[in-house]
C-alpha cells in the first residue's frame, strides 16, 4: 500500500485533528492517526472515545487499506519538513516507511482494524448554519460553562434549535450567558448539550470559516460536517436547568457606560480586593460610578471614579471582580449596559452596539453580599 501527499498540506490536517487525542489514553490504539486509503483519497481520524473527528485529503493513490499511525511521531517528523511531497509505503514488517527528497523515516504501525469505529447517528434532525456564526456563538458562550463533575450539565454549551432562531446558553451558576441569533432557524424544535472539548476544536477550525456546517443530532450524539471535516461527539446526558427563571424580568436601573473605560478600572481596582472573593463594589449615583475595593487582611484598598449615564435609584451592588472581566473582555461593543434590580438581584450585561441584525448577547453576573 502507497501513497503521495505534500507534507504541510498534511500536517495542516493532522494538527487540528490531533487536538481530539487525549495526553493519557486507557486504549494505546487511541495515540494513533488512523489513515484509511480509498483509491485518490485519504481519510484520517482521530478519537478519544467521546469525540471522533476525521479530514479527507486528496492524494496520489491506487490502493485501498487502513492503517494507525503513531500521532506524535508523524506531528513531530512534518513539524520539520519543508514542503515537498513525501511517500508513503505500507511494508509487510509492520513498518510504514515515509521517504522525503532527504531521507526516509520507518514507523511502527498497528493494524487499522483496531481503531474504534465512529458512531453512525440513525434518524437524526439537521440544520444548518454558516461556520463563522457557529464559531462566534461557540466564543460568546463557552467561557461561562462550569467545570463541576458533580454537574456535567452546566459543564457544557445549551443548544437550543427551533423554527424562530438559534439559541446557545452556558452558565456556571455564578455567570450566565444567552447568545442569540433570529436569523439562523431550524426546521424543528430541539435541543441538546454539547460536551467543551469538541466546541473548543470547531471554535479554532471555524473562526474565519465562510462555509456552512451541517448540524446533525439524536438524543445521544451531534455532527458536525463542513468542507473536508467531519466531527462526531457523544452529547451531555441531563435535563439542563431552566435558565430563563433566573434572568430577572423587572431591571429599572440602568447604567451605560464605555466598556474598555469599565474593564480597564475594574481591572485596576480588583489588583487591591480581596484575594479570595475577588469583590469589588459599585456604588452609582447620579452620573457618577464610583468603584472600590478593599483587602482589609492587607490594608490595601482602590477606589475610582468614572462618569456614566445612570437611570435609576442611587445603588451599592457588589460583584466578583472575576466574572465581570471575564464578560466585559468577550464583548466587543464600544459600550455596554448593566441593567440591576436590587444589590441582591443578578445583574444584566448587554452590548449596547456591535451586533449583527438578529444577534443578541445576554450576559448575567450573580452580584455577592456586601459587607457594609
Amino acid at each position: 500500500m502507497k501513497f503521495i501527499v505534500s507534507s504541510t498540506y498534511l500536517l495542516k490536517q493532522l494538527q487540528v485533528l490531533g487536538g481530539v487525542i487525549n495526553s493519557s489514553n486507557t486504549l494505546p490504539i487511541l495515540d494513533n492517526f488512523l489513515f484509511d486509503i480509498q483509491q485518490n483519497k485519504l481519510v484520517v481520524s482521530a478519537s478519544d472515545l467521546e469525540t471522533t473527528m476525521s479530514a479527507t485529503l486528496d492524494i496520489e493513490s491506487d490502493n485501498e487499506g487502513s492503517v494507525a499511525i503513531p500521532a506524535k511521531l508523524l506531528l513531530d517528523t512534518l513539524k520539520t519538513f519543508p514542503e515537498q511531497p513525501l511517500t508513503f509505503v505500507v511494508e509487510e514488517n509492520n513498518t510504514v516507511e515515509i521517504s522525503s527528497n532527504h531521507g526516509k523515516y520507518a514507523l511502527a504501525y498497528a493494524d487499522g482494524n483496531e481503531f474504534p469505529k465512529s458512531v453512525s447517528l440513525e434518524d437524526p434532525s439537521a440544520t444548518k448554519m454558516a461556520g463563522h456564526i457557529l464559531a462566534t456563538a461557540i466564543n460568546k458562550t463557552i467561557f461561562a460553562a462550569g467545570n463541576d463533575d458533580l454537574r456535567p450539565v452546566m459543564s457544557g454549551v445549551f443548544f437550543q434549535f427551533s423554527t424562530e432562531g438559534l439559541t446557545f446558553v452556558a452558565t456556571d451558576a455564578h455567570k450566565l450567558v444567552k447568545y442569540t441569533r433570529e436569523d439562523v432557524t431550524a426546521s424543528q424544535t430541539a435541543e441538546f448539550i454539547m460536551p467543551k472539548k469538541p466546541l473548543n476544536l470547531l471554535k479554532g477550525i471555524l473562526a474565519a470559516s465562510e462555509e456552512d456546517v451541517t448540524i446533525e443530532y439524536n438524543d445521544s450524539n451531534a455532527k458536525f460536517t463542513f468542507e473536508n471535516t467531519v466531527l462526531i461527539c457523544r452529547l451531555i446526558d441531563g435535563k439542563y436547568p431552566n435558565y430563563e427563571a433566573v434572568i430577572p424580568k423587572e431591571n429599572p436601573n440602568k447604567l451605560n457606560i464605555q466598556r474598555t473605560q469599565f474593564l480597564s478600572s475594574v481591572r485596576r481596582v480588583s489588583i487591591f480586593s480581596n484575594k479570595t472573593t475577588h469583590q469589588i463594589r459599585l456604588k452609582i449615583a447620579g452620573a457618577e460610578l464610583n468603584i472600590s475595593a478593599e483587602d482589609i487582611d492587607y490594608s490595601n484598598k482602590a477606589e475610582e471614579r468614572l462618569t456614566c449615564d445612570y437611570q435609576g435609584d442611587d445603588m451599592q451592588i457588589g460583584f466578583n471582580s472575576r466574572f465581570l472581566v471575564e464578560m466585559l473582555n468577550n464583548l466587543t461593543s464600544d459600550d455596554v449596559q448593566l441593567e440591576m434590580s436590587m444589590p441582591n438581584r443578578a445583574g444584566i450585561l448587554t452590548p449596547v452596539d456591535g451586533l449583527d441584525a438578529g444577534e443578541q448577547v445576554t450576559m448575567l453576573v450573580m452580584p455577592v453580599m456586601l459587607n457594609s
